[in-house]
């Protein structure tokens, strides 16, 4: 069976707190903390013991993983099992990144990072340093930035910094309404935007979520995506394999690109075809596309 993993923890803390981010503001105690260490264990044990199954696994955190040694650690052993096709994780790249170098060259070719720049953050130089250092590496990684007005310079100055090769991409910023020439701004920037400035409906409509793709969290609850609420079985007692089938998504829009992804009406596993978790496109440099999403009214 193939299988792709959206694996959310009870981790919720971060080291940034920008004022526009969705997830989870919270400090973790040190209690809360090994639980999420222990959650993520048991795990990276149970994708181990798939050995007839191969598996691709995106970590997506409510906070900050890749501070933590245990994401660290979880993705080195993950990229070395023969099963695991991809080990990706969305992070702020805060941390260091030369940990990687412990993996060897053969399972660092399935290591791939979704990184995302967060101007007042962090200095803009240290950023970029991190980037050449994964670009030195040979680690696979896309670079990222939401869109809101006070991003748009430092946007630029990302995309002229960065290799051809390494895809930037714009997320619509959460709640916020884009006249077509700011959409195009942004547009020239990531000719992928057009697919985040607006919602996607989604309603009755076929997904690979619940067929090929499900959401874990550190229960081992399963369920279709992490969107939709409905559980399908848990993880680790297989329960939720008899509950896998070709399914519609029972929600009116999808506005997230880890959700939307998987809807088979829009061509995104071609665009992003052997970086689907990391949100590598196939292509690039890319052309602009037309907008596809709309929100539903």
């Amino acid at each position: 069976m193939e299988l792709t993993i959206l694996y959310r923890g009870p981790l919720a803390s971060c080291d940034y707190d920008c004022p526009y981010c969705p997830f989870a503001k919270r400090r973790d105690s040190r209690e809360q903390l090994r639980a999420d260490r222990a959650a993520l264990e048991r795990f990276t044990a149970w994708v181990a013991a798939q050995t007839g199954d191969r598996v691709s696994v995106l970590f997506t955190p409510w906070g900050e993983g890749l501070v933590r040694s245990w994401y660290r650690r979880a993705i080195v052993e993950l990229a070395g099992l023969e099963q695991v096709r991809r080990v990706a994780i969305q992070t702020n790249l805060s941390g260091r990144t030369r940990w990687l170098a412990e993996a060897p060259a053969a399972a660092r070719e399935r290591i791939a990072l979704w990184c995302t720049y967060h101007p007042g953050q962090t200095p803009y130089e240290r950023f970029l340093a991190r980037c050449e250092e994964l670009k030195g590496l040979g680690v696979r990684h896309s670079v990222g930035i939401v869109g809101l007005d006070d991003h748009l310079g430092e946007a630029h100055r990302l995309r002229a910094a960065l290799a051809d090769e390494v895809y930037l991409w714009v997320n619509a910023a959460e709640g916020h309404t884009y006249t077509d020439e700011e959409a195009d701004r942004w547009t020239a920037i990531d000719p992928l935007f057009p697919y985040s400035r607006h919602p996607h409906r989604s309603a009755g409509l076929p997904c690979r979520t619940g067929e090929s793709v499900i959401s874990v969290d550190g229960e081992g609850t399963v369920r279709r995506c992490h969107f939709v609420r409905a559980e399908l079985g848990n993880l680790y007692d297989g329960s939720y394999r008899r509950a896998l089938g070709p399914r519609t998504c029972p929600l009116a829009v999808c506005d997230c690109h880890i959700g939307y992804v998987h809807l088979e009406t829009l061509p995104l596993y071609d665009v992003f075809a052997g970086g689907v978790l990391e949100r590598i496109p196939a292509a690039l440099p890319l052309s602009p596309v037309a907008a596809t999403g709309t929100r539903g009214d």
